[in-house]
């Protein structure tokens, strides 16, 4: 039986483990999906040797950049973006192969395009500067727009969120979420924004999924800004994530 897993720490709140039995269940694939919690990135060496059937990984917080030494191999894309969330398993007799993919940047694109209208949407402010955040900020640079890192702290090319005024987010009116910031469950939180100055023009696109509106999302609709949560990302990544483990 293959195996596939998902290597983070700590692996509570995972999506991926679900999803994939799921659809191994449905599918009648003869496979399992297991969750790799660790505390430190070298034992990822030991959950190579000890699961000889394993033929693909996701990666999570907060490996996503530490496992790039371990791989063997990686996509253009990863390797731009700087951050891994996909490795694809290959055994050649006893050697193991690994190489790295970025599915967030795919699944990210494809659920915010729709959204997005050229005459309007040509700036974007993302919040947060972790590894999300690159896949995210390459993602819309592709779509075509400018993009300004927004962090709480003074980091080289970001601005802090006490920077963003009213002016800011009527300029920069597609705004995407990489921080934790209103994730289950502190669901009272959100980020510090004038959410006062958002209208219809403005999106708001959160990668938390749980709960389905947060209140960044919610304090931007009540001034008729456009939102979308992170739950169709995640589905559109996990698909690509199975395309990748099975690339020939």
């Amino acid at each position: 039986m293959d195996k596939y897993g998902l290597i983070g720490y700590p692996l509570g709140h995972s999506f991926s483990i679900s999803y994939f039995n799921q659809k191994f269940s449905d599918e009648g694939i003869d496979a399992v999906y297991e969750n790799f919690e660790l505390s430190t990135i070298d034992e990822l060496a030991e959950v190579l040797d000890s699961n000889p059937n394993l033929r693909g990984l996701n990666v999570t917080i907060p490996y996503k950049e530490k496992v790039i030494p371990f791989l063997d191999s990686i996509s253009p894309e990863a390797r731009a973006i700087g951050a891994v969330n996909v490795i694809k398993v290959t055994h050649q007799g006893k050697n193991i192969k690994l190489k790295g993919y970025n599915s967030d940047v795919i699944g990210f694109t494809k659920s915010i395009e729709p959204m997005l209208d050229k005459k309007w949407h040509k700036k974007a402010l993302i919040l947060g500067t972790g590894g999300a955040s690159k896949a995210i900020d390459y993602g819309l640079r592709n779509l075509g727009l400018e993009t300004v890192f927004v962090s709480r702290y003074e980091r080289p090319e970001t601005i802090q969120y006490q920077n963003v005024t009213p002016e800011v987010v009527k300029e920069y009116n597609v705004i995407v979420n990489c921080t934790p910031l209103g994730m289950y469950p502190k669901t009272e939180e959100c980020p510090l924004l004038p959410y006062e100055a958002m209208d219809s023009h403005t999106i708001l696109y959160d990668l938390i999924y749980n709960p389905d509106e947060t209140l960044f999302m919610k304090r931007g609709a009540e001034h008729g800004a456009q939102t979308k949560n992170g739950l169709e990302m995640l589905l559109l990544q996990a698909f690509a994530s199975w395309e990748f483990w099975h690339e020939k």
